[in-house]
């Protein structure tokens, strides 16, 4: 059962001056949810992230996270519940890594033997030992890493995560962060590879212009698009074009590549129909490819929307 109070974020305006850079922002999550913060820079993702951490109060509105008012209780919010990697790690070059957690660990209350397993867990036990100035930008990727795992926290902000690893180092990443969130942890990512996390989102929040103009699933905002699915069937040569008519309600259009393949797109919720009355046609079908929308499409789709909204070009 999600427990919807986790994370509590209420009518929260921010404003620097007269510049206002959050504008009325509601947002519940639960735990176990992989939530992805999307947008482009200057949307203000930045500034609800800091809202999180308690760096910077609300104009107005609440922001409650763990039980915690961030900006009163960030301490006890960051010792005992919240892990964070900012997008730029910084440490003392001169100190080695295990030095670096630590250091860490100490404020946490956490043992030697806690650091071992997670230097291990990201790929830094042989170069624990190391100094800091010989780690490669990827290597203080994953230390930053692992210092936000230390006390096991419930809730983990993550700030582009990946930025500096391989194809390789960037998947045991995610599939760490698929482990804590079946452990029941929350885990939110801000990003801008949308191709990335893509396969890792319970949850998709859009922002633009401070507001938050999308908040869903992958499914429930395609749906809300209306983006269109399309699937491509190759057809037996004996294929008789009539037998596309039966999908006129369903799809938006069909369209013939060339006389042995059909192209047709409809929307997400009516795919498995179209498919199956397609299938009806067994041996005139040699094979289909479905072609889902994608997180960009989905992206593109409401930041345009929000746009045409405020009037800009």
């Amino acid at each position: 059962m999600v427990d919807s109070s986790l994370i509590n974020i209420c009518n929260v305006v921010k404003k620097y001056h007269k510049n206002t850079v959050l504008k009325d922002i509601n947002l519940t999550i639960g735990s176990g949810e992989c939530v992805v913060i999307l947008g482009h820079n200057g949307a203000g993702k930045t500034t609800l992230m800091k809202l999180m951490l308690g760096l910077v109060n609300p104009t107005e509105g609440t922001v409650n996270i763990l039980g915690f008012d961030p900006a009163k209780d960030r301490k006890k919010l960051l010792t005992k519940g919240l892990g964070y990697l900012p997008e730029r790690v910084a440490f003392y070059e001169s100190m080695t890594g295990m030095e670096v957690l630590l250091f860490f660990a100490k404020l946490k209350s956490e043992t030697l033997e806690v650091c071992d397993d997670l230097l291990d867990s990201v790929g830094l036990y042989e170069a624990r030992n190391r100094p800091i100035r010989t780690y490669s930008k990827g290597m203080k990727q994953r230390l930053g890493l692992a210092q936000a795992l230390l006390g096991d926290p419930q809730f983990l902000l993550l700030d582009e995560p990946t930025t500096g690893l391989d194809p390789v180092l960037r998947q045991e990443v995610y599939a760490l962060i698929n482990k804590k969130c079946q452990q029941g942890k929350t885990v939110i990512i801000s990003s801008h590879s949308l191709k990335e996390v893509e396969a890792q989102a319970d949850r998709v929040v859009i922002m633009d212009e401070g507001e938050i103009v999308a908040n869903g699933s992958l499914q429930e905002l395609y749906e809300e698009a209306k983006l269109p699915v399309t699937i491509e069937f190759s057809l037996a040569p004996e294929h008789n074009k009539s037998l596309v008519d039966k999908l006129d309600y369903l799809v938006e259009t069909v369209c013939w590549i060339n006389d042995s393949k059909l192209k047709i797109e409809c929307e997400v919720k009516n795919k498995i129909h179209v498919i199956q009355l397609m299938m009806e046609q067994g041996h005139l079908i040699d094979d289909l490819d479905i072609k889902m929308p994608k997180l960009d499409d989905v992206y593109r789709y409401f930041i345009k929307e929000n746009k045409a909204l405020v009037g800009e070009p």
